[in-house]
């Protein structure tokens, strides 16, 4: 891998890493905003999803679903179907509470936000075991 297409995979990783932080503070504090914590989770597997097609030197689609990804990302490590189910559940998440809907309720229950944060970091390790660990933030 040359150092343009290394350098543009650790930087997917990071900001993947750095939702993850993200959702982790935010869904800890006192009165969490978990509606925009548990789009942190989303986020954190979308890049880790994109990270690994870049490593395999595919341009991700700009797209928010994740299912779609790991669909693709299957095709060239079929133990992403592992972790479909996931994928699926998390993908919402990029646009079901982050706009006031007279229809739906507008944030998640703290057992929504707490699995989704499991999926995330599940994901997001998982994408890790896959990658050369010098690519890694």
């Amino acid at each position: 891998m040359d150092d343009t297409r290394k350098e543009l995979l650790r930087s997917w990783l990071t900001k993947a890493a750095s939702d993850l932080r993200s959702a982790r503070v935010l869904g800890s504090a006192d009165d969490s905003p978990l509606d925009t914590a548990i789009y942190h989770c989303q986020q954190t597997a979308e890049k880790a999803v994109k990270a690994f097609l870049v490593f395999r030197e595919i341009s991700p689609e700009k797209t928010h679903d994740i299912r779609k990804l790991t669909l693709e990302a299957a095709v060239h490590e079929p133990r992403f179907n592992d972790v479909m189910d996931m994928a699926v559940s998390l993908t919402p998440y990029a646009w079901e509470f982050r706009y006031p809907d007279d229809l739906a309720e507008t944030y998640p229950t703290r057992e929504e936000f707490d699995e989704a944060l499991q999926h995330a970091q599940t994901i997001y390790d998982f994408v890790l075991t896959l990658l050369p660990v010098e690519s890694r933030p």
